[in-house]
């Protein structure tokens, strides 16, 4: 029951807002939907601490169409469990900023938008809900779509600015593309396995991983070919290199949207459908070995890139990218655990680093540039600590070989340990390494140049710079608490021992290995030999009601929200890495902090002089490594292009042409000549009548003769 109303009840208050609110009000708009999300969190949070064991909460029969049968259902385990109070801490607490932040924004001469931004932001809650209480992927699909025509509305939701349009229309076209993948890996699962429901396609991945499946001219083994198409769809919604270009872009949108989409809901998607699908992914090495090469990637890319921003929410949101890459590396490595320790961690203090940042951006009339900040730190001083938290947490800052420490220390540092023992110290592990030392660089350069220093800027803005309402504040210290103390508390749960961590997620432990990968997920009886009839297989392979791997009736689903294999010992042997390779994450935020210290404290005019000195890696960096205009050469000028000439030789030319022929040449010309026919004599028309009598019984004795 709790489950289910925490699903709904951010629903019921987008429902009330956006079609109520000329009877409740403004106001009661406003406060009806923050009531709402304030008791999903409770419920969300007594779940999450009560939860003993997984269950199935049915709803209702959804799609019945052939052999596809789908029940919509709520998949209450420990994974939906973390998400649960994740999605709606952070979207509750969002809620109550914006009753602040929202009060007196100038885009619109109007009071009514605000009952329809929060309808939205409701709305976006309840999709990201349906995503993760998923039981199949189709109900997952849905909400992965409904996130993101949320996330178009509220990103564009300044639609007067043609820069917000722009930025929605960026990030709905670019997830249309990863969502292309997602969709194919899911119709390659119904292909293969004759079913969608989780359960099923976890039964049957020690199978496709013993199958092949053709695909785009070649063959291709089923399980790294779906493992790696369901994580196109990740690397959309979660802005991994190559399909991050929108998030950056997402800052058009009020900063209370930059803090839901970039800590609790879109982004995070990802990576727990990756999690979630750890079944299958275990399976499917070399997808999750691409997994891991491009989470570092996007770790190292959006770091660099983060250096020299001076938006100051556009230096957040390539710290997002960038810690994104870092959970996607714990989970291409096989520690799903840790990568959800991270999403669940940094939740808090991305969040509050956002709220924060809009704090700022709130005291200062809605500047955003830090270059027109500094010494904000005595006018705004809730703010300053908040930011402060924040950035310890980010940069990880505790005691080196403990537990102790904020949140981002324990589950970064986890992270990099996990890659360390994953890749044999390899390219993951160092560029996660150099990432974390950008990391700390940016964050604190953030820090001292909105908060330290002489006052930069419009001096009257500084002059009126104030401290932001309680509706503000309080969120702030509500996610101060957990991004100091959430990693302390939850680090045993989530990379403990392998007994806690299996306790605390509900695997099974493996008593007995064989060749296989054990007793939990036995592989089904498949025939490969040369005996099989291979016109049978390929009617098999056409046929979905005869699908190679029908998990329905063979196997079993492993036990527990994740899943790893018996051979998966990552995780034991990253809380065995040498001490050098625990240290090195604290060393490396160590030297950020002190390279930020000399830039911005002791010798402020070092930066313009370095970037004066170096100007192609200045430029490089500060143009986000040229990735737009290298998309808009290859994309989006094409696509123009095309546009225009079937727009100007195909619709102006050819089709206006053809119609205006007809209309002002072939269409007077035939009148014109029936107009001559048209004499007034009468023998002339029983001459016309006589002619179509003769031709009338010519066709039917032609046609009589012919049978």
């Amino acid at each position: 029951m709790a489950a289910t109303i925490v699903l709904f009840a951010p629903l019921i208050g987008a429902l009330i807002a956006g079609f109520g609110h000329r009877v409740i009000g403004d106001k009661g708009a406003q406060v009806v939907t923050t009531a709402l999300l304030f008791l999903a969190a409770a419920l969300s949070w007594s779940i999450f601490l009560g939860l003993e064991h997984p269950e199935t909460i049915h709803i209702m029969e959804w799609v019945q169409s052939g052999s596809l049968s789908v029940d919509w259902s709520i998949r209450l385990d420990r994974l939906t469990a973390i998400m649960l109070i994740v999605v709606t801490t952070v979207s509750s607490l969002v809620h109550l900023y914006s009753m602040g932040y929202m009060a007196h924004d100038d885009h619109f001469g109007d009071a009514s938008y605000r009952p329809r931004f929060f309808a939205y932001l409701s709305f976006f809650t309840f999709t990201m809900l349906m995503l993760v209480t998923s039981d199949n992927l189709l109900q997952m699909f849905f909400g992965w779509e409904g996130v993101g025509v949320a996330s178009y509305l509220l990103i564009g939701f300044y639609y007067k600015k043609p820069s917000a349009n722009a930025a929605a229309i960026k990030a709905f076209v670019v997830n249309r593309v990863g969502d292309f993948g997602f969709a194919l890996g899911i119709f390659g699962l119904f292909y293969m396995t004759d079913s969608i429901r989780l359960d099923d396609v976890f039964a049957a991945a020690p199978a496709l991983a013993e199958t092949n499946i053709h695909f785009l001219w070649t063959e291709w083994n089923a399980a790294n070919l779906l493992a790696f198409l369901l994580f196109v769809g990740a690397m959309g919604k979660s802005a991994q290199l190559i399909l991050h270009t929108w998030l950056p872009d997402a800052m058009e949108g009020p900063t209370p949207v930059s803090a839901l989409i970039h800590a609790a809901t879109m982004v995070t998607a990802g990576v727990f459908l990756v999690c979630r699908m750890s079944p299958l992914m275990e399976y499917a090495p070399e997808a999750t070995a691409f997994i891991t090469v491009l989470g570092a990637t996007t770790a190292f890319f959006a770091a660099t890139v983060g250096l020299v921003q001076n938006d100051i929410k556009r230096v957040i949101a390539y710290s997002t990218c960038s810690q994104l890459g870092y959970m996607f590396v714990a989970a291409g490595v096989g520690v799903y655990s840790v990568a959800m320790f991270h999403l669940f961690t940094h939740a808090f203090f991305k969040a509050m680093l956002f709220l924060g940042a809009g704090s700022v951006i709130h005291g200062m009339h809605h500047e955003q540039d830090m270059r027109n900040y500094g010494n904000l730190r005595k006018k705004m001083p809730i703010t300053f600590w908040a930011m402060m938290i924040g950035t310890l947490a980010i940069t990880g800052v505790g005691i080196p070989l403990t537990h102790f420490g904020f949140s981002g220390f324990l589950s970064k540092d986890a992270i990099i340990e996990s890659a360390y023992a994953g890749t044999q110290g390899g390219y993951a592990f160092w560029l996660l390494v150099i990432a974390a030392l950008f990391t700390s660089f940016y964050s604190w350069r953030l820090m001292f140049m909105t908060f330290y220093g002489k006052a930069r800027g419009d001096k009257h803005t500084h002059d009126h710079a104030h401290e932001s309402p309680l509706t503000m504040t309080i969120p702030l210290g509500a996610l101060a608490v957990g991004s100091i103390a959430a990693g302390m508390i939850w680090y045993g749960s989530f990379f403990g021992d392998h007994h806690q961590v299996s306790h605390f997620f509900g695997i099974e432990t493996h008593e007995t290995e064989d060749a296989g990968h054990g007793e939990a997920a036995a592989p089904l009886v498949v025939d490969h030999g040369e005996e099989a009839d291979d016109a049978d297989h390929d009617t098999a392979m056409a046929d979905p009601d005869h699908a190679p791997v029908v998990a329905a009736h063979h196997g079993e689903a492993p036990q527990g929200a994740i899943f790893m294999a018996p051979d998966n010992h990552v995780m034991d042997d990253a809380h065995h890495a040498p001490k050098w390779v625990k240290v090195s994450p604290f060393v490396a935020m160590l030297i950020g902090f002190v390279t930020a210290f000399w830039f911005y404290i002791v010798n402020p005019s070092l930066p313009k002089r370095l970037a004066a000195t170096f100007p192609f890696v200045y430029q490089f960096l500060l143009n986000k490594w040229y990735f737009d205009e290298i998309y808009d050469a290859i994309f989006v000028k094409p696509a123009f292009a095309i546009g225009r000439f079937l727009w100007k030789r195909g619709d102006g030319q050819t089709i206006d042409g053809f119609l205006n022929g007809v209309a002002m040449g072939i269409v007077p010309w035939v009148t014109k000549q029936a107009g001559r026919a048209q004499s007034g004599y009468v023998f002339t028309y029983a001459f016309a009548m006589i002619l179509g009598i003769v031709a009338l019984v010519s066709l039917m004795l032609l046609n009589g003769g012919s049978h």
